[in-house]
């Protein structure tokens, strides 16, 4: 995510992407419930590139918007509330 944030984090911001469509998990399941995901949160691959709906990886795609989803706290907010 760091690596993300380094060579793509101003391109994600100027694009409207917020931090719970890119690091969101479930409010009270964290990852389990994938649905709740953010776009770099189901990928331990690199990013490649952003555009304004979707974060592309070498072989698939996080969208921004899924039919359903929601978007959940990111991930630093749902462990700070673990503490």
């Amino acid at each position: 995510m760091l690596a993300f944030l380094d060579q793509f984090g101003a391109e994600a911001h100027g694009l409207g992407w917020t931090a719970p469509q890119l690091f969101g998990v479930h409010p009270q399941h964290g990852f389990l419930r994938v649905e709740y995901a953010g776009a770099l949160m189901g990928n331990g691959a690199p990013a490649i590139g952003v555009e304004a709906d979707r974060i592309v990886f070498e072989r698939f795609s996080g969208y921004r918007t899924k039919p359903g989803q929601v978007c959940g706290p990111p991930m630093w907010e749902f462990a700070a509330r673990a503490l």
